[in-house]
């Protein structure tokens, strides 16, 4: 599970360990800090182009939330393991409709087989390449609410227990995948305490047009784009350095499409406990030791895109 012993010594591997409390309140204040700050940009001008682009900074903050969850299910954002637990349920997880928990228990799995036959993501990374037709129409039906209705409607079924494990349902696994959760009370109850602060601040309509939106358009396209930088035509091999991309990404793409070093996905398989702020200078340890030319590194998700979508047609 740390393949990155491989590649580094145990001495190396400890100076990446360093957890903070103060880190990861940080990093939840920054996530929800970016989100105030577009209700505030739009409630300040409103109009269209504001509205798009609040739309669009949320639905990245949602990812940022998922990311983060992400990070306090490796037991990674606090160094305090209460306030990882409260944090990755309550603040990120619950309010987008995820269950930490639930996401755990899948998710070391991908880490432990890796594209391989028993990796429960392989089925996110088979289907590429693929044809430029095919890559547009899953990005279409993403930002037009298609993707995300659909997932949120068997979320709703399997919360009722309406719908069976079915080969043409969701799963329970399918929901931890996409960042979504079998067991909903909780996740009602923090949309609840969403809705009423918009409508405080705003206006009744502020939670339908500002979260649910984001959550079934933006977060949806966001959230492929990054399955398909991550394992999307890489190796299906044991190789640590093969079978996992890090894509570089610049200011714009940080802020609409990789939030919280994201990008260095490559690096995080390599120490799946090193808190994400530690990623980049890990990145770059694996660059000084001369691993570069054997690491999958997409140059920007321009590239990554244009070969997801290099089968011919």
């Amino acid at each position: 599970m740390t393949p990155g012993r491989a590649f580094l010594n145990t001495e190396e591997i400890r100076s990446f360990n360093g957890r903070s409390d103060l880190w990861g309140l940080w990093l939840v204040i920054h996530c929800w800090g970016v989100i105030a700050l577009a209700l505030a940009l739009f409630a300040l001008w409103p109009n269209v182009l504001t509205f798009v682009l609040a739309v669009m900074l949320i639905g990245s903050r949602q990812l940022g939330l998922a990311i983060l969850m992400h990070e306090a299910a490796h037991v990674a954002l606090f160094k305090t393991r209460k306030f990882n637990e409260l944090a990755g349920e309550w603040l990120c997880g619950r309010p987008i409709l995820a269950d930490m928990f639930e996401y755990r228990r899948y998710h070391l799995q991908h880490h432990q087989h890796t594209q391989t036959e028993n990796d429960p993501d392989l089925k996110l990374s088979r289907a590429f390449p693929t044809t430029k037709a095919s890559l547009r129409r899953k990005l279409v039906r993403d930002i037009s609410g298609q993707t995300g209705f659909r997932q949120r409607s068997q979320q709703i079924m399997l919360a009722f227990k309406l719908a069976g494990e079915a080969d043409d349902h969701m799963t329970r696994q399918d929901l931890a995948q996409a960042f979504s959760g079998p067991v909903l009370g909780r996740a009602i109850i923090a949309n609840l305490v969403i809705f009423a602060v918009m409508w405080a601040v705003g206006a009744w309509w502020w939670w339908f047009a500002f979260w649910a939106l984001p959550l079934l358009t933006w977060f949806q396209l966001v959230l492929r784009v990054r399955n398909i930088a991550e394992h999307g035509v890489v190796e299906y091999s044991d190789d640590p350095l093969r079978n996992v991309r890090t894509t570089k990404a610049g200011p714009v793409m940080r802020l609409f499409l990789a939030p919280y070093w994201v990008n260095y996905h490559l690096e995080h398989h390599l120490i799946m406990h090193v808190p994400c702020r530690h990623l980049p200078r890990l990145h770059q340890l694996m660059l000084d030791k001369g691993y570069g030319d054997k690491m999958r590194i997409g140059r920007n998700y321009w590239d990554v895109l244009r070969l997801a979508a290099s089968k011919p047609a």
